[in-house]
């Protein structure tokens, strides 16, 4: 642990979601992958101060989200991250992914010229992932991101809640298994008023699939359990377009507001497998403050993997500030706090 520091961040948001990104003055990682990397910050105590001062309360907020920069797996990727939130780390973002083809085009790790199209290749835990970041006189106009192969995991799981009301939720892995559920099962919309109640219930089914046999799909156990809960209200569907409002409960009861990326990624899989979804279809994914992303799938279906797909998943990002965040060996709160 350490009595004071300082550490330098680039604040970017994703259609509205934020993301802290971290690239200079981290300790020592260890670990040969991005996910051994990550397993080896979840139990290093300098890393968990950082992660909690930077996420917590009075220097971040409930919801905040992050990366640390680190090394990439091999020379194929310009470079891995840590994704962080404000219960531990995730091994899966889409938002953040976006974020970080913005920062490495900005800050110049990655060449670009004023009107390019440039690929930004990304070593995240659940594996390789790329951003294609477009750019118009200067402007970054719009950041595509490839994700991993994503696939359906289960339909219609039954599950009793504690009510007694009974809900048939879908499970699907974009990068992390994510259970997907139309609000109207609860009398519910997807819209600020209802909040309190979907992050409720969104914490309350995470929960209760979590350790479920249908939760533990993947080789490798670091990427089992039930990331988030996804909520979503049909608004419109036709041959070619699919246009859904959602919002994703991640972790324990974070909200994001973005239209969240990996949780895009495993409706687009979810999509598919029901048979709603091909290649020549666009999704329009809303958030639950009115931001955007479009999903559609990047390549034909992978019968060896589940009817597999790999998402592609468009939106943009903008830096908001650049920071110095500071420790004083005075300060009575190291880690920061949290009121919820």
């Amino acid at each position: 642990m350490r009595d004071s520091f300082e550490i330098n961040a680039s604040d970017y948001h994703t259609e509205g979601e934020p993301f802290r990104i971290v690239s200079s003055g981290l300790p020592n990682l260890k670990g040969e992958t991005v996910l051994d990397k990550r397993s080896f910050a979840q139990s290093n105590l300098e890393f968990e101060q950082i992660r909690q001062l930077l996420v917590n309360e009075p220097r971040g907020h409930a919801d905040m989200y992050g990366g640390f920069i680190t090394e990439p797996n091999d020379s194929g990727a310009d470079f891995g991250v840590l994704f962080w939130h404000g219960d531990g780390y995730s091994t899966a973002c889409g938002h953040g992914t976006i974020a970080l083809g913005a920062w490495a085009i900005e800050s110049g790790l990655v060449a670009s010229t004023d009107d390019s199209i440039t690929p930004v290749t990304i070593d995240v835990p659940s594996g390789r992932v790329r951003a294609v970041v477009t750019k118009s006189g200067g402007q970054i106009t719009r950041i595509t991101f490839q994700n991993v192969l994503s696939h359906t995991v289960a339909t219609a799981t039954g599950l009793k809640l504690g009510d007694g009301r009974e809900v048939k939720v879908d499970i699907a892995y974009g990068g992390a298994n994510y259970a997907i559920l139309e609000a109207s099962q609860l009398g519910l919309s997807v819209e600020p008023e209802h909040l309190d109640e979907l992050i409720r219930l969104g914490r309350e089914i995470k929960w209760a699939l979590n350790n479920s046999t249908e939760a533990q799909s993947q080789s490798d156990s670091r990427l089992n359990g039930i990331y988030g809960t996804i909520f979503f209200d049909r608004l419109q569907a036709t041959d070619s377009t699919i246009h859904d409002r959602n919002v994703t409960i991640y972790a324990d009861g974070r909200v994001d507001r973005s239209p969240c990326g990996s949780g895009t990624a495993a409706r687009i899989a979810q999509l598919h497998h029901l048979g709603q979804m091909g290649p020549d279809t666009l999704l329009l994914h809303d958030s639950i403050v009115g931001t955007r992303f479009e999903g559609r799938i990047a390549t034909s279906p992978d019968p060896s993997a589940e009817r597999g797909v790999v998402p592609e998943i468009s939106g943009n990002s903008w830096l908001m500030a650049e920071s110095k965040f500071i420790l004083s060996g005075s300060d009575p709160l190291p880690s920061g706090f949290s009121l919820r």
